[in-house]
């Protein structure tokens, strides 16, 4: 967008000793045709912040980042800590030597290589990264492409016998004592004595009770595991574990092979997973999908907000609202994926 060729007219108001001076813009004056100038947007005097309030940077970015992933590794070790069992140290954060540092500055910024020491590329992390075209064919996107193309196809013959399946989500942190865990494992229960196979992400925490649920029931009982910078480790009540490289085929496999998503409180995958189903359902991809929150407390916030500001403002219908469920029945959570699914087979069968 081209800005403004006349600068925008500041007014200094009056304030007290001590006080900083409030800049107010002027109104925009009207340009030779009769329309009104756009006003010149101005940067705040103190910069852009962050949402803890701290002045955004690069550096800041980064260290956020690195921190990020330090924090997911430790919740995860947390979760299968908590469950009895003591992983190994997932990631010593050393150099693998100067080849894979070389990559790795080529790959980043200077100041994400001097801050950033995640010692692993995963695959997802090469492929969303621009190409180096000094890297070799086996190094490039179109070769990528093809192992992409194989994981899909590995990920379609391992679950291709699933026809009756649901998706249960939530925080691997959560403590095999912890009521939501008993809840989950309880749904898994009675969806896998109606028949459904529990799909997971595989790790500790919900996704270790979702399993555990299916497996109690006799029930068959899956896993879909991602490359992380750090080794996940699968829970041991995981039957058909599958590996992915790249989240987008993940994902993929979460939706085609479930007929419900059950969403147990959880951080950023768990609501990436939550939204990436409103968004499908709302742009008819798929149908009789139900999408449960469990744990009314938890999600209470989130709805106030989509309702007052999201559908309030029109950045949604007010209709979509209803596409989620919020419950904090097991029985009621299975009874809904249950009839959606009978529903589903009707409409197929007309």
């Amino acid at each position: 967008m081209a800005r403004s060729s006349r600068p925008t007219k500041l007014a200094a108001t009056a304030t007290k000793k001590g006080a900083s001076a409030k800049k107010v813009v002027s109104a925009p004056k009207a340009s030779k045709e009769g329309a009104a100038a756009k006003p010149r947007v101005t940067k705040s005097a103190n910069g852009p912040r962050t949402a803890t309030g701290k002045r955004a940077s690069p550096a800041l970015r980064t260290a956020a980042e690195l921190g990020s992933v330090a924090a997911y590794e430790q919740r995860t070790i947390e979760g299968h800590r908590l469950a009895g069992r003591d992983p190994k140290p997932l990631t010593d954060h050393v150099s693998k030597g100067p080849r894979v540092e070389r990559k790795r500055r080529r790959a980043l910024s200077d100041v994400d290589a001097a801050i950033r020491n995640v010692p692993t590329l995963t695959e997802d992390e090469k492929l969303l990264h621009t190409p180096d075209l000094a890297d070799g064919f086996t190094q490039s996107d179109p070769w990528r492409a093809m192992r992409v193309f194989s994981e899909v196809i590995e990920g379609f013959d391992a679950l291709a016998h699933v026809t009756k399946g649901v998706s249960i989500f939530g925080s691997a942190r959560t403590s095999p004592d912890d009521p939501q865990y008993q809840h989950a494992r309880e749904v898994a229960r009675l969806l896998a004595e109606a028949g459904f196979a529990v799909i997971t992400g595989a790790g500790p925490g919900i996704m270790e009770a979702a399993n555990r649920g299916a497996k109690d029931a006799g029930g068959e009982s899956i896993g879909c595991n991602i490359e992380l910078p750090f080794e996940q480790g699968a829970n041991p009540y995981v039957d058909t574990l599958v590996n992915f490289r790249y989240f987008f085929v993940r994902k993929t496999m979460f939706v085609k092979y479930s007929n419900a998503f059950i969403i147990f409180p959880g951080g950023f995958g768990t609501l990436d997973e939550l939204f990436e189903a409103l968004t499908l359902i709302q742009c008819g991809k798929i149908y009789q999908f139900p999408v449960i929150l469990f744990g009314r407390h938890y999600w209470a916030g989130l709805m106030r907000w989509l309702h007052s500001r999201v559908a309030g403002e029109g950045k949604i219908s007010p209709g979509d609202l209803d596409l989620v469920m919020l419950t904090d029945d097991p029985a009621e959570a299975a009874q809904a994926v249950i009839d959606a699914h009978a529903a589903q087979h009707a409409h197929a069968d007309v």
